[in-house]
């Protein structure tokens, strides 16, 4: 299983991007996804959480982000999206997508979880 994340870059400040994770897996297994998010690691800083959404489509969002980003997926294509609008110097990290939930057991019955994690995508915002 793979989380394929792409869309990051260099914008000026004010400007969008959207950064899109894909996930990657074997067409046998079946996941139940309990939620998406990103999260962002700036250098010499933590990882954080920027954004995430629910099974159910509830989002929830960083107070820096609020009104600016907009979380969304596509749980059939496997997909999670954030589309960042007036992007500020300050939103310059490694943006990272990881999705959590369960899965079916290939082995025995029953579920297991998941969390998976993408490689990172880097978006840098010039002032």
């Amino acid at each position: 299983v793979q989380l394929q994340a792409s869309g990051g870059g260099l914008v000026q400040s004010g400007g969008s991007l959207r950064l899109s994770c894909a996930m990657s897996a074997p067409s046998r297994m079946i996941f139940f996804f309990n939620q998406m998010a990103w999260y962002r690691q700036a250098p010499g800083k933590q990882r954080e959480l920027v954004a995430s959404i629910t099974k159910s489509g509830s989002t929830n969002y960083a107070d820096p982000v609020k009104g600016r980003f907009t979380i969304s997926n596509d749980n059939a294509k496997k997909i999670v999206f954030l589309q960042m609008d007036s992007l500020k110097p300050e939103d310059t990290a490694v943006y990272y997508c990881n999705v959590v939930g369960d899965t079916i057991k290939e082995v025995g019955p029953g579920l297991q979880p998941f969390d998976y994690w993408g490689q990172g995508t880097l978006v840098t915002v010039s002032s």
